[in-house]
């Protein structure tokens, strides 16, 4: 493959050249690879859940379900299992998410997988509050590594660094069941662009692709429905257009949505200082501190301890469409315990911060929905883009994401999306403090795919607990 200099030329001859065919066919490959690993994942990780904390209870005779001091054993645990993880196995589980979804260095290697898929499925599958798509950019990356080495081991680093986002593509694409979202979430991220952005886009899309066919017939080829993980559209009410007090208000929260999470995230790198010298003592600690916060809510608000516990992506459907169930006590109750669930999770355990931060907007939208003149719909969308942009301060991706689970409301509240979000941005920029001495960037330089399977800037994501 050309080097980043590349000019307009040599990428046309490149992608009329045989070995770009192969090329292709080789990313077709990964892509199935990818995406029926990622389903593998995903699944395992949904039946983890349902067996911790829906069938383990009722075997033991809760059959009225999981009592509320059930949390405190199964956080520590993973708290265990993580560390772990992270001090005995190689690549340290992958980055920490404090960082987002960038970290330094090249694709994960595949000896590294081990490591990070272990800390993800404690971290995930025992309700730590971080979702599944940092490890599946790591495990989509390693594998698509593997694939190319297992066909060829002399590859070029240029041809590994492509087909290993290409396999990130496809698992970044089955999570969310959007080729378009994966698309736009890895370009954004690398920071690829100019003549060289074809020669990754043509074989990341064709992955991507190939994972959200995958995603979309392995429901009816094994009788699992991918819908328990899948991020799917929300149910909101048809909003066909804005007005002034609509994008005053959404002004407002946005701000409020970046000051708020500035605060957590702050709080996961304070965390992340903390649980690196020593992780067999702190993780354990942070995972009876997150149990405890579940507790307390389920204690002060009735609702159950689930809510503050896992990622939210599987309870975020459900958290909008009765919203009427919820007060406007309990819903800042919600946020105060998630979000400081979440904060220590950050700094401490192995996973992704997209999906936690989606709900969190979510929840702050619906307490802005019982503004005068804001309604529910632009009141949610704005609080998901604002605060995806303030945890992965890449704000096409905010927009897209926002964009795509609203799209069953119309085009309505698009204009405000985009404003909420460069808002937000702009907000959490202003209030992010330099990084001390020795602390990872947040975009540092590296190939597109970096050693946690996260990418980075080039210069060269009922029964079933909720998630």
């Amino acid at each position: 493959m050309p080097d980043a200099d590349i000019s307009p030329e040599q990428v046309d001859a490149t992608i009329e050249s045989k070995a770009f065919v192969v090329l292709l066919a080789i990313a077709a490959v990964v892509g199935v690879v990818v995406s029926l690993a990622t389903w593998c994942f995903l699944e395992l990780i949904n039946q983890i859940q349902r067996g911790v904390f829906v069938h383990l209870p009722s075997d033991l005779g809760y059959h009225g379900g999981a009592p509320e001091w059930w949390p405190l054993p199964a956080l520590a645990i993973a708290g265990v299992v993580v560390a772990f993880a992270i001090d005995r196995l190689p690549g340290q589980a992958g980055h920490i998410p404090a960082n987002g979804l960038a970290a330094g260095g090249g694709p994960a290697m595949p000896v590294e997988l081990p490591g990070i898929m272990l800390a993800a499925i404690a971290t995930i599958g025992l309700g730590v509050v971080l979702g599944p798509e940092a490890p599946l950019i790591a495990l989509g990356a390693g594998l698509g590594v593997l694939t190319l080495r297992l066909v060829r081991k002399d590859v070029p680093p240029q041809v590994l660094t492509v087909v290993a986002a290409a396999g990130s593509f496809a698992a970044v694409s089955f999570l969310f069941e959007s080729p378009l979202i994966a698309a736009v979430i890895m370009i954004e991220a690398t920071g690829l662009g100019g003549p060289k952005l074809r020669l990754v886009l043509l074989p990341g899309l064709l992955a991507a692709g190939v994972g959200t066919l995958v995603s979309v017939g392995l429901g009816s080829w094994t009788g699992l429905s991918t819908s328990a993980y899948a991020l799917g559209t929300l149910s909101l009410p048809a909003f066909p257009r804005p007005d002034a007090a609509d994008f005053g208000w959404t002004i407002a929260l946005a701000i409020a949505v970046a000051a708020v999470t500035a605060i957590v995230i702050r709080g996961g790198k304070g965390t992340q200082l903390l649980a690196k010298p020593r992780p067999f003592l702190v993780l354990p600690v942070v995972g009876l501190i997150v149990a405890g916060l579940a507790i307390a809510f389920q204690q002060t608000t009735g609702k159950g301890f689930a809510e503050v516990l896992f990622s939210g992506q599987s309870a975020l459907p459900g958290l909008v469409s009765h919203a009427p169930a919820w007060s406007l006590s309990a819903l800042a109750l919600l946020i105060v315990f998630k979000g400081l669930a979440y904060s220590l999770s950050l700094g401490s355990f192995r996973g992704g911060p997209t999906f936690p931060a989606i709900f969190l907007g979510a929840a702050a939208g619906l307490m802005a929905a019982q503004l005068p003149g804001f309604s529910i719909t632009p009141a949610v969308v704005v609080g998901m883009g604002a605060a995806t942009v303030a945890v992965l301060r890449l704000p096409l991706s905010a927009v897209v994401i926002a964009s795509v689970l609203s799209a069953k409301s119309g085009l309505g509240a698009e204009p405000l999306v985009i404003v909420g979000v460069v808002v937000s941005y702009i907000v959490t920029v202003r209030l992010s403090a330099p990084p001390a001495a020795g602390d990872t960037p947040a975009i540092a330089p590296g190939g597109p795919v970096a050693a946690g399977g996260q990418v980075t800037r080039s210069n060269t994501p009922s029964e079933n607990p909720a998630r």
